[in-house]
């Protein structure tokens, strides 16, 4: 049962998940435990962004790849706005998204295949403002010039890997063509190439793939 004080002193919580299972599931771990008030829930990171707005929460729960914008560019409107909540990612950690949360910005990291008792220990020590991930080689971090990029700088590499010019990279990105070369600037000294060649192929061989096929041209 909850009391008055006890309501009062949970911590709010939102979740944000494309599976319907698994929005429901976590909805029922949450709902059981008296230490949480869930708030909101939503299917979609654009969803998410705009309930959280108007209800604010402690901590927000998010799968990384939340539709549309998925979770790093959500991570980057959060940190625009006051008040916003502390983000714990909860993906796939074969996936490595625990790396892309880290240089997003989020406070936590939860595996799908943690219990749920982890999921549940993370959010309260992210409320308490600590920040919790799985253990992290920093060596190895340091070997990957993609963890170096700004969020900015990761939306204009995957734009540039699309093989637009700067024209349609100041469109695409909504900044000026001046902002769109200081920006590639810092990408190909940060990534030590020297061309919007190298940076393309960089991009796609730390992805473990050749870039798509384009003919002959």
């Amino acid at each position: 049962m909850r009391t008055v004080s006890s309501v009062e002193k949970a911590v709010t919580i939102m979740l944000g998940d494309s599976n319907p299972l698994v929005l429901s599931a976590m909805s029922e771990v949450f709902q059981r435990d008296t230490r949480f008030s869930l708030l909101a829930t939503s299917a979609t990171a654009e969803g998410f962004l705009a309930t959280v707005m108007r209800i604010p929460a402690q901590v927000g729960i998010i799968d990384w790849s939340l539709p549309a914008m998925g979770g790093a560019k959500l991570l980057e409107q959060l940190r625009e706005q006051e008040g916003a909540p502390r983000i714990v990612v909860y993906g796939d950690q074969a996936s490595e998204a625990h790396l892309g949360a880290l240089g997003a910005g989020a406070a936590g990291f939860v595996a799908r295949s943690d219990p749920a008792e982890t999921l549940l220990d993370t959010c309260m020590a992210v409320a308490a403002g600590k920040m919790v991930f799985p253990y992290l080689d920093v060596r190895a971090l340091q070997r990957n010039p993609l963890q170096s990029l700004s969020p900015r700088e990761m939306d204009m590499l995957e734009a540039l890997s699309k093989g637009l010019t700067n024209r349609e990279l100041s469109r695409e990105l909504g900044i000026s063509g001046n902002t769109v070369k200081f920006h590639l600037s810092n990408l190909y000294e940060k990534l030590s190439v020297r061309s919007r060649a190298q940076a393309i192929a960089f991009y796609y061989s730390s992805r473990h793939g050749p870039p798509p096929g384009r003919g002959s041209d």
